[in-house]
């Protein structure tokens, strides 16, 4: 037999199989079709008996699916729906403050200009020019593109602002002392306000307007017990930090009331939160500020011009030269107090410096990580001038809220035994010490 012939017969037998498997499949689907139809007549027939009747089929098994991921959390939510809906609102609030500050942040900031171009606003910046804060909102301001000018009453001091080798950074000799010098600087200010000005060759003339003032007195405290403070530096704290605000105030109301410029004024808030001994100054200094900053937005809000405050906290002036702080305790060493006053005091107002200290509260130089970024502060201020609306209270800088809801709620006995203050016994400070009271402190001090 041939190759070929076995090939013919191999195919012949697979036919025959195949067609032999289809005949069976085929009658087995049918004979099943058929038993399936009268096994359901037979269910469904009324007169045949209950016990003649075939029985039903048993139902499919269906194997229980552990519930994934998914179904556990839908099934958690379904249960815990209050608790559900607060984390919700929680997270859709905090994501919303967020992505607003984020934004605001973000947002270009630019002083409006004159149709050909020029600089327009014109702001006024009352402090001392040496402060690394003066230094730092001034530099800022002239970048966002204003003209500002630092009032100065020395040589020295503008000296320091001519330093600063800004064309639009200018001295503003004023000095309130002079009451009658005073004046002919502020009608020169006026005068340079209302001339025309050209900007080039060319240029169609255009007038500045005065935007604001900022008032940023010394930041800089005197610390120590009250009985330690001489009157001389009551005096002039009050003088370089109250009077000479109050005197700048009086010589610029005129020009404000004229171009419904708006005030700020800046001051420390950490202290005046929480109010810890030993910085009697500083406490008096703020909360007199305070109380003439109210006053004066309740006048000048009568004629629709914004009075601003900005409570500050602390900052990284890394930027204009140092790591500082705004506070600083600047205060008498103790080993040059009365022995009395040592005895009484010196061991809480050092434990008070040493905590604060490490908390970056009181103390003046610290590390970089101890206070909020300047473009934080440099924001807040643009948008005061700025802002159609602006808030009356800014809280600006770290710790400038937290300390604020601190020395607001929680009581000032725990405050004072947070930073360390403790009571003295009389009995104790009576007895006859064992070695100089002055060596033991400076010993203290230098462990500080």
């Amino acid at each position: 037999m041939t190759a070929d012939d076995q090939h013919f017969l191999d195919s012949i037998f697979n036919s025959a199989e195949k067609i032999g498997n289809g005949v069976a499949d085929y009658t087995n689907q049918h004979i099943a079709w058929v038993a399936g139809t009268i096994r359901k007549q037979l269910e469904d027939a009324d007169w045949l008996p209950q016990a003649v009747r075939p029985p039903p089929p048993p139902p499919r098994a269906f194997s229980r699916i552990p519930p994934g991921y998914l179904e556990r959390v839908q099934d958690w939510i379904s249960k815990n729906r209050a608790v559900t809906a607060a984390l919700v609102a929680f997270v859709g609030t905090g994501s919303f403050l967020i992505y607003r500050k984020k934004k605001t942040y973000s947002r270009k900031r630019r002083a409006r200009r004159a149709s050909n171009g020029a600089r327009r606003e014109v702001v006024v910046i009352a402090g001392p020019p040496s402060s690394p804060i003066t230094k730092s909102i001034s530099l800022d301001l002239e970048r966002r593109g204003f003209i500002v000018y630092v009032v100065v009453n020395s040589v020295e001091e503008e000296q320091t602002v001519q330093s600063e080798a800004r064309v639009d950074i200018r001295p503003l000799n004023l000095d309130i002392v002079d009451t009658l010098n005073a004046q002919e600087a502020i009608e020169r200010f006026n005068n340079l306000l209302l001339s025309p000005h050209l900007a080039f060759a060319g240029a169609s003339p255009h007038n500045l307007h005065f935007n604001g003032l900022i008032l940023v007195p010394d930041l800089i405290y005197p610390s120590g017990p009250i009985e330690t403070v001489s009157p001389e530096l009551w005096s002039d704290a009050l003088n370089a930090k109250v009077l000479s605000t109050i005197a700048t105030t009086q010589a610029f109301l005129p020009t404000i009331c004229e171009f419904k410029a708006r005030v700020l004024v800046l001051t420390p808030s950490i202290v005046s939160s929480l109010r810890p001994p030993f910085h009697g100054v500083e406490s008096a200094v703020v909360g007199a500020l305070e109380g003439f900053t109210t006053s004066l937005r309740g006048e000048l809000g009568t004629l629709g011009i914004d009075v601003c405050q900005f409570k500050l906290g602390t900052f990284d002036y890394g930027s204009v030269g140092g790591k500082q702080h705004l506070q600083s305790i600047g205060g008498p060493k103790t080993y040059t107090w009365p022995a009395s006053a040592r005895a009484h005091y010196a061991h809480n107002y050092v434990t008070q410096s040493r905590i604060a200290g490490s908390k970056g509260l009181f103390n003046e130089h610290g590390s970089a990580a101890s206070g909020s970024a300047l473009r934080e502060l440099h924001n807040a201020v643009f948008d005061a001038l700025t802002q159609k609306h602006p808030r009356k209270v800014w809280r600006v800088g770290r710790g400038s809220v937290a300390y604020d809801v601190v020395g607001n709620w929680v009581p000032a006995g725990l405050v004072g035994w947070m930073l360390g203050i403790r009571r003295v016994s009389l009995e104790e400070v009576a007895e006859p010490q064992l070695e100089d009271s002055t060596q033991s402190w400076e010993k203290v001090e230098s462990v500080v």
